[in-house]
C-alpha cells in the first residue's frame, strides 16, 4: 500500500452547501482557483456528470464531447481544470507521487461541494479516471452513482512509463510545448505536473487496487485496443479487484483518447451507461434520494 492509499482514507463526505453556478468561470477553493465549464441543467434541476481530464488535459480539451454527452443524457455536465492546467492556478512543483490521491481525497470533494453537486456520475480520462476511482473507493459519497473510466490507470506498466519518457523528450524538443500552449496558461507547469511524478522512480510502486476493492457503484471502462499508455491488464485488474459491476467497452483501432479518436462509440457507451443508471434505475432522481 502506497502513502495516501485509499484504504487508509475512506471517510464520509461533509454536508454540502448548494451553490448556483454560472456557465463558466472559476471555483474559488481558498488555496486555488480552478476554471470550470457547466453545460446544460444545473445540479438542483438534474443529475450532473463531472468530467475529470487526463494528465495533460483541461476544460477546453473535452471539446464538443462534453456538449454531446449533455445532449445524449439530459444531465448537466461539469468540466474543471485541476491546478496547473488550463487557466487554473499553477500547481507547486515538484508534485509528489501521491498527487492523484491528493486530488481525489482533498481537492475533488471541495470541487463537488463548490459546484453544488447533488447526484450523478464521475467520468474521468487517464489520470482523471484514476482520480475518480480513488475518490469512489475512499470517500463515502452517496451522491456519486457510477463511474465511467476512459483509459484508466490502476497500476503502472513499463510501456506506459516509456511512452511518458518519449513525451518528455518531445516536449523539451519544442513542438509539444507549442501544442500545449493552446490549452494551458503555463504549458511547462502543466507538463511537469504530469510527467514529474510519473517518471519518479518511486512511482513504480503506485497501485490503487485497494481503492478498487472499496468501490460500491457500477463502473464502465472504455479503453482503446491500441492504447499506448496501458494494456488490457488495467481492465483485468478492475475485474479482479472490484466487487461492484464492471462493464467494458474495448474499442478497435483506438489509442489512449477514445473520446477523441472514436467519439461516437465512446459517447454511445457512456451515454447508455449513464442513462441506464440515472433513468432506468432512477439513480438520478433528486427528489427520491434527497434524504441521503
Amino acid at each position: 500500500m502506497v502513502p495516501g492509499d485509499a484504504g487508509q482514507a475512506r471517510r464520509p463526505i461533509a454536508a454540502v452547501v448548494f451553490a448556483m453556478i454560472a456557465d463558466q468561470g472559476f471555483l474559488d477553493l481558498g488555496d486555488v482557483r480552478l476554471e470550470y465549464r457547466m453545460i446544460g441543467p444545473r445540479p438542483e434541476a438534474a443529475p450532473t456528470i463531472v468530467l475529470l481530464h487526463e494528465g495533460l488535459g483541461a476544460v477546453a480539451g473535452w471539446g464538443s464531447f462534453a456538449d454531446a454527452l449533455c445532449s445524449a443524457t439530459g444531465a448537466g455536465v461539469l468540466a474543471y481544470s485541476r491546478a496547473g492546467y488550463g487557466r487554473s492556478s499553477l500547481s507547486q512543483l515538484p508534485r509528489p507521487t501521491s498527487f492523484m490521491h491528493d486530488e481525489a481525497c482533498h481537492v475533488l470533494p471541495r470541487v463537488l461541494d463548490a459546484a453544488g453537486f447533488r447526484r450523478g456520475l464521475l467520468v474521468g480520462h487517464s489520470d482523471g479516471a484514476s482520480i475518480a476511482a480513488i475518490y469512489a473507493g475512499s470517500i463515502q459519497d452517496h451522491r456519486v452513482r457510477g463511474l465511467a473510466l476512459i483509459a484508466p490507470h490502476f497500476i503502472t506498466e513499463d510501456m506506459g512509463i516509456a511512452e511518458i519518457a518519449r513525451a518528455k523528450a518531445a516536449f523539451e524538443a519544442g513542438p509539444l510545448r507549442a501544442k500545449l500552449a493552446r490549452l494551458h496558461a503555463s504549458p511547462d507547469n502543466a507538463f511537469y505536473s504530469w510527467c514529474g511524478p510519473w517518471l519518479d522512480p518511486e512511482f513504480r510502486n503506485w497501485d490503487i487496487r485497494d481503492a478498487l476493492a472499496h468501490i460500491r457503484v457500477p463502473i464502465l471502462i472504455v479503453q482503446g485496443e491500441d492504447d499506448q499508455y496501458g494494456t488490457r491488464r488495467q481492465i483485468e485488474v478492475a475485474q479482479q479487484e472490484c466487487y461492484c459491476p464492471v462493464e467494458v467497452a474495448l474499442l478497435p483501432n483506438t489509442r489512449h483518447a477514445p473520446h477523441r479518436e472514436a467519439t461516437q462509440a465512446t459517447l454511445r457507451a457512456i451515454a447508455d451507461f449513464a442513462n441506464h443508471l440515472l433513468r432506468d434505475h432512477h439513480e438520478g432522481d433528486l427528489a427520491a434520494h434527497a434524504a441521503e
